[in-house]
């Protein structure tokens, strides 16, 4: 199964998406509207060896929340993009 993880109201990814010839291949999820499960986050982290390696720094909401004066653990990234979407790296592609 293949599989892309984004955000629609990112540019950035309705840039990449539109470059991908076979898109019709993969399942879609907008991570806004359909929330990312644990198993979801689990299979990605598994995959990218790290829920750190998942976690994006450059969101605005990484310094919205005032997370970057605060020392994040493993944990805290899993939880942090379970609970809000737009610290996920995106897109995500599973292949």
């Amino acid at each position: 199964m293949k599989k892309a993880y984004y955000l629609s109201t990112c540019s950035t990814c309705q840039k990449i998406l539109a470059q991908i010839s076979n898109l019709e291949s993969f399942e879609l999820q907008d991570i806004k509207t359909n929330k990312l499960s644990p198993e979801d986050i689990e299979e990605m982290e598994k995959m990218a060896g790290s829920y750190e390696a998942l976690f994006s720094r450059r969101a605005m909401k990484y310094r919205g929340m005032g997370l970057h004066e605060k020392e994040l653990k493993e944990g805290d990234c899993r939880q942090l993009i379970l609970e809000e979407y737009a610290v996920l790296k995106r897109p995500g592609f599973i292949v």
